[in-house]
């Protein structure tokens, strides 16, 4: 029985196939990296021109929130029912999606496409008969093992079952063209995995470019660029509000700080607080 499980034109056409996929893959990571290049760009400018404003207001609402709270457990000790704002959340860094390394493709079996004529059935039995034999056991439980088998050979040998002779002397570790002529299966096998495996690959790298292109500092990129092409400056408007935020930060933090709890300024500063806290969770 002669394997047909690839042609030789057929392993070569595959083969081209998958050359086509790899090349296609390696086309789309490239294109990702480029462009979380230019991102991871524009990354840096943002943190440049923002980052220490930012750490800078972040120190001031964690004071502000010491203080509210420390205001808050005075109210309620004054038997005033007085809920703690929430506590500030820290400005994270910007960090964009990274490809995960690859897995390597298997080796293509050795020496191409074999096809030679199939051994006869008598031929299969001689093989079989010199792996599975008992005499050739190790151990007690090896012999008890090897019966079994030879007992199915045997049987196939017997009702001239040829495929089950083939099945026996794959799964004891034949060579599979010394069993059929033909290692077609074994190349079939190999291009099935590899496709497999760029195809999966492409998926993750799809799938992360999908993940760069919603995030959203690749969104601000693509706004910021094309306000700066128009002759506007919005990370330096950015930095002005920023600083402004800060201003104000200062101010609340010299009020809250020196707030009396029995004051009639204590809980209105405090629910100012609440509400903002809440508002900012509630964006983000």
């Amino acid at each position: 029985m002669t394997n047909t499980a690839i042609s030789r034109h057929g392993l070569e056409r595959r083969r081209s196939q998958l050359s086509d996929l790899r090349r296609y893959c390696a086309d789309q990571e490239q294109e990702f990296e480029a462009l979380r290049a230019r991102v991871q760009g524009f990354v840096s400018r943002y943190v440049d021109a923002l980052g220490e404003s930012y750490l800078e207001l972040d120190a001031l609402e964690s004071q502000l929130h010491s203080a509210t709270h420390g205001l808050a457990e005075a109210l309620r000790s004054s038997g005033i029912d007085a809920r703690s704002p929430l506590a500030p959340q820290a400005t994270a860094l910007p960090v964009l999606p990274r490809l995960p390394p690859g897995t390597a493709l298997p080796a293509e079996p050795q020496s191409g496409l074999v096809e030679l004529a199939p051994p006869t059935l008598k031929t299969l039995y001689r093989r079989a008969a010199m792996r599975l034999h008992p005499d050739f056991a190790a151990t007690e439980i090896d012999r008890s093992a090897r019966e079994q088998s030879m007992m199915l050979v045997n049987q196939a040998y017997s009702a001239s079952n040829r495929a089950q002779l083939e099945v026996l002397l794959l799964a004891a570790g034949e060579d599979p063209v010394r069993v059929s002529g033909s290692n077609a299966d074994a190349l079939r096998n190999w291009l099935d995995r590899c496709e497999r495996l760029v195809q999966g690959r492409l998926r993750v790298v799809q799938a992360h470019m999908a993940l760069l292109t919603v995030h959203p500092m690749h969104r601000l990129w693509l706004a910021i660029a094309q306000a700066e092409v128009k002759g506007l400056d919005p990370l330096s408007v950015m930095a002005n509000r920023l600083r402004s935020q800060i201003g104000e930060r200062r101010q609340e933090l010299y009020i809250g700080q020196r707030l009396l709890p029995q004051s009639n300024l204590a809980q209105a500063f405090l629910h100012r607080r609440i509400e903002r806290m809440g508002a900012a969770a509630s964006t983000n």
